[in-house]
């Protein structure tokens, strides 16, 4: 499982003294209020940082991290994603998981088939639908509904699934 989360893109510096524009990919962005330390994911090295100042301006989050103090210095991170680790991700209620948590998990019929894997979760207005890759080389969307999505078992990798008529045309 991933130990990090993405809570937001670095979109642009900020003024002179090293702050950066943020656009936020979290859905609680108040988080940036009580967030003291994160990660720039450089192309797999992550490198950490410490939040100084945290404001907002037009949608978006203006940070200045303690280790950075000139525009020179916090250019190269532009379009880079800013990370946290999982201890510091926002706790969840019960029977709600981390995307990436779910990835990669075994996808089991009511009936008992192995028909795949979890491939990636698409978020829609309506529902997320899971995309499962087939064992055949095929591919089913199958909607995250109470009547398709039996069980999540994180622990043994596996999603309980009922499939409803038509999914598998």
């Amino acid at each position: 499982m991933e130990n990090y989360f993405r809570v937001g893109i670095i979109t642009n510096t900020h003024a002179l003294k090293g702050e950066l524009k943020i656009k936020p990919t979290t859905e609680d962005v108040s988080r940036f209020d009580y967030l003291k330390s994160a990660y720039i994911d450089n192309r797999g090295e992550y490198i950490p940082v410490t939040v100084e100042k945290v404001r907002y301006f037009k949608g978006m989050v203006i940070i200045k991290f303690k280790e950075y103090n000139n525009i020179n210095d916090v250019e190269k991170f532009k379009t880079m994603d800013l990370l946290v680790d999982r201890e510091n991700a926002i706790p969840l209620e019960d029977g709600l998981y981390y995307v990436q948590d779910l990835i990669g998990c075994k996808i089991v019929t009511d009936e008992g088939e192995d028909i795949g894997v979890l491939e990636d979760v698409m978020e829609t207005g309506a529902n997320d639908v899971y995309v499962v890759k087939l064992h055949n080389g095929g591919e089913v969307l199958i909607p995250s509904i109470e009547q398709c999505i039996l069980n999540k078992d994180i622990e043994k990798r596996e999603i309980l699934v009922h499939m409803l008529k038509g999914l598998m045309d």
